[in-house]
């Protein structure tokens, strides 16, 4: 898969040098993948979750952080929209 936005998560990492592992590793494994279905991606993160419109959610660090990504599936592009802790989620989607 292509991931954009990198920056994104570069400058998350900055701030909160605790999920950088965590950020480079599945940065590393979506660039690697072929995710055709959301399946694809639940058999590799079980929590991940989908919303409408090729969102998905992953859980970053046991939860502690969240990860908003939109996947084009068939041009294999996963665009990352947004990261933040669980908290600032929450307050995000109210």
């Amino acid at each position: 898969m292509r991931v954009i936005g990198l920056g994104i998560l570069h400058q998350f990492c900055d701030d909160h040098a605790d999920c950088r592992d965590w950020i480079e590793n599945w940065v590393t494994d979506a660039q690697g993948c072929i995710w055709q279905t959301p399946q694809d991606i639940k058999d590799r993160y079980p929590s991940a979750s989908f919303l409408a419109e090729g969102i998905v959610i992953f859980n970053v660090r046991g939860n502690r952080y969240r990860l908003e990504v939109r996947l084009a599936y068939q041009m294999g592009v996963v665009k990352v929209r947004w990261i933040g802790t669980h908290a600032e989620y929450d307050q995000r989607h109210r």
